[in-house]
């Protein structure tokens, strides 16, 4: 399909025969090897895939901190595979809300700064509304009380909350998610999921990396790698994620 007339309405973001190829050492290593799907907005996509798969190369391409070496990402009518290093940057601060597994808050700042940081990298005074809009997203993950804490004030669940609230704030296309629940214990990786769930049920798009079966049967859909290639695509069943979610419950750790 020529790129010209590529359709992204109602995608939230399109990946098209893309590869990446790095030379280390003399030799050439194929990390992605052609690989095609899409994500609709409002979707709910978990990638998985073993050490090897790709799965961290795709991550570094849809978050827009790395470049393939060939084929597209369209991210509404834009193929930022053909960016430079400039505009890539506008996009992941205007168009894509990370959340990490170690939070990657910043310690010197409070919790409603820490969820303003993408604002500050537009280079503009923050506007009332955005002022408004960081203490609505402060309360709505359940930190409006601790908006002068600091991260070290902070459990590692309330951390992982500030960066989804920080995800937010600029109103991206979609939440990149990286292992999110990878630092959490069982009840808090719960409340994080939910919290993903809440989200995606209002009608954000979410695509969330893991290697974890019980979180992927959480999302809509499992896109899984393998050698760089798209190994499957399925979605998952309402039961099937009904059932994880029950299981997850089910299994807590009682507490003492």
């Amino acid at each position: 399909m020529p790129d010209s007339k590529m359709d992204t309405n109602g995608f939230a973001c399109r990946v098209v025969d893309m590869k990446k190829e790095y030379v280390l050492k003399s030799e050439t290593v194929r990390a992605l090897r052609g690989v095609t799907f899409d994500v609709p907005e409002g979707d709910y996509v978990a990638i998985m895939g073993p050490s090897g798969s790709g799965k961290s190369t795709l991550l570094n391409m849809l978050g827009c901190l790395d470049q393939p070496t060939s084929g597209s990402l369209w991210l509404g009518s834009d193929d930022v595979a053909t960016m430079n290093d400039d505009q890539l940057a506008d996009i992941r601060s205007q168009r894509i809300g990370f959340v990490f597994q170690a939070y990657n808050l910043i310690q010197q700042l409070t919790v409603v700064e820490n969820i303003q940081v993408p604002l500050f990298y537009q280079g503009r005074s923050l506007s009332k509304a955005q002022r408004a809009r960081s203490l609505e997203l402060a309360n709505m993950v359940g930190l409006g009380s601790r908006l002068d804490h600091r991260p070290t004030q902070l459990s590692g669940g309330q951390q992982q909350r500030v960066a989804i609230a920080r995800s937010l704030v600029n109103d991206p296309y979609f939440i990149l998610a990286d292992e999110p629940t990878g630092n959490l214990d069982s009840r808090t990786t719960e409340e994080i999921l939910t919290l993903f769930e809440k989200l995606n049920n209002e009608g954000r798009t979410i695509i969330l990396v893991t290697h974890e079966d019980e979180v992927s049967k959480r999302a809509k859909r499992v896109v899984r790698l393998k050698d760089g290639r798209l190994q499957w695509d399925r979605r998952n069943s309402e039961e099937v994620r009904a059932a994880a979610a029950q299981y997850a419950i089910d299994n807590m750790p009682v507490e003492v």
